[in-house]
């Protein structure tokens, strides 16, 4: 989507070691931004892009304009994310992750990639992808790869440009409250219940932010787990003022085993 940050360098630089040539695309998806959303004001910087992947050593940049991802009057895939797609972001975002599905299968049509590299960042995003992958038989490797966060723990996101300073200082709330999360999993806690309200308090106490949701899923499925029993990932987001943000964290594969 353009604006790139250390959060898509530590993509490129992964992608950089694996495959012989990298293509980078950018293209601000209007299909994935709900009814209301940023849109017209989602941060835009082309030739800062340009010359941030003439750095890291890409081979190509393909910004393609609108018409030819979506082509007037030609029918496209409308993959489907199911159920989940009605979920945490998709319930926050409508249509947001049927429009990710959408573009994310029309650019690997029109690429041809053999690999394509996902931030975990986006949990949510990534498991429909994957899945959509998988369902559709697309020749292509899906590769996560880990969350690039700040000294305090906020994750890496284009919209963090948007925060003011104050909301900056506490934005690093999400870290915190997942880090809680972790530590209770760590310590022998199982019932999610309690490492939900652990995530909600952290959010409650920062002055400026305000929880959207908090909860635990399992790895493999991304619904709700009431209890530790396998592979889980807990996830929030909250609103400030001037930005909304999202985060999550693997729960420690010990807890799962409890």
């Amino acid at each position: 989507m353009g604006s790139l940050h250390e959060g898509h360098a530590s993509l490129i630089r992964r992608a950089r070691d694996d495959v012989p040539r990298l293509l980078v695309t950018i293209f601000v998806n209007p299909a994935q931004f709900a009814p209301g959303e940023d849109l017209a004001t989602y941060p835009r910087d082309e030739a800062g892009d340009l010359e941030f992947c003439r750095r890291l050593g890409v081979d190509a940049v393909w910004a393609p304009p609108m018409e030819e991802v979506y082509p007037p009057g030609v029918g496209l895939p409308e993959p489907d994310p199911g159920p989940i797609g009605e979920t945490f972001e998709g319930a926050a975002r409508p249509g947001h992750l049927h429009g990710v599905l959408k573009v994310v299968h029309r650019l690997f049509d029109l690429t041809g990639p053999c690999c394509a590299y996902f931030g975990e960042k986006d949990a949510q995003q990534l498991f429909l992808v994957r899945r959509m992958v998988e369902e559709t038989s697309l020749p292509v490797t899906v590769v996560p790869c880990p969350t690039v966060r700040a000294l305090d723990g906020l994750a890496h996101s284009s919209r963090n440009v948007r925060l003011g300073a104050e909301e900056r200082e506490q934005a690093g709330c999400l870290f915190l409250a997942l880090s809680e999360a972790a530590a209770l999993a760590r310590g022998g806690e199982t019932d999610a219940a309690i490492l939900i309200a652990a995530m909600g308090r952290e959010i409650g106490a920062t002055p400026l932010a305000r929880l959207d949701y908090a909860a635990v899923v399992g790895e493999d499925t991304f619904e709700p787990v009431t209890r530790l029993d396998g592979p889980a990932r807990a996830i929030v987001a909250a609103r400030f003022p001037s930005a909304r943000l999202i985060d999550n964290l693997r729960l420690p594969p010990a807890a799962a085993e409890h």
